[in-house]
């Protein structure tokens, strides 16, 4: 009896390894994701940093908004999801200052959303200050609090920051996702958005397993 428990634990033991062998060689880093060549500093070096590059203009990011938004509420409190506005042209500026000015006026949830279905579903450009302006001021956001939030030092470093960022992730369209700042996943190389995430994940159980 006792043989037959210890072959039976043996099976167990070796489908368990052959489960996380599979898994490890599910995703392969220059097919399924990029590894940087040079990582990128993390905001918090005691947390797993996931940043999604996104513009509110970018239809792809539009449907992956509401999908990485439940995707960020499973996560475990080691995980510190962050987003960061890409710009590689003038409007695409003006709409990362509007998320860093929803930001810092404590108004993203009456903001975030609506930005991205005024550019995606009801065309409106939003490019310059005062389409802007009038667009928040709709959403119930004072016009002299915005003008001020809009040309702060604050404003203008976290978008210079971003920026920045995006270049250090080597960010070549969106939206991308940056891993711990070492690794980006794209849905070219996943195969798809909900393939990004299993990706995320992942390389998020890499990360947690190598910090032990």
């Amino acid at each position: 009896m006792r043989s037959i428990v210890a072959v039976f634990a043996l099976m167990i033991s070796l489908v368990a390894c052959a489960d996380d062998h599979s898994a490890s060689a599910a995703y392969q880093a220059g097919t399924h994701y990029a590894e940087l060549e040079t990582p990128v500093r993390t905001r918090n070096p005691n947390k797993i940093e996931v940043t999604e590059v996104f513009w509110y203009g970018c239809g792809h990011c539009f449907t992956f908004e509401p999908i990485v938004h439940e995707w960020e509420k499973q996560q475990a409190d080691d995980v510190d999801f962050r987003q960061s506005p890409a710009m590689w042209s003038g409007p695409m500026e003006i709409h990362a200052r509007a998320f860093y000015v929803a930001k810092a006026l404590g108004v993203s949830d009456k903001t975030h959303q609506p930005m991205f279905s005024a550019l995606n579903l009801q065309r409106k450009p939003l490019n310059n200050v005062d389409q802007l302006s009038d667009f928040f001021v709709e959403l119930g956001v004072d016009a002299e609090k915005f003008k001020k939030a809009y040309n702060s030092f604050g404003v203008t470093s976290q978008v210079k920051q971003a920026d920045s960022r995006a270049r250090s992730y080597k960010i070549s369209g969106t939206p991308e996702i940056v891993v711990d700042g070492k690794y980006r996943v794209s849905a070219r190389m996943a195969g798809g958005q909900a393939e990004m995430l299993k990706v995320v994940d992942y390389l998020v159980s890499k990360i947690r397993a190598e910090k032990g």
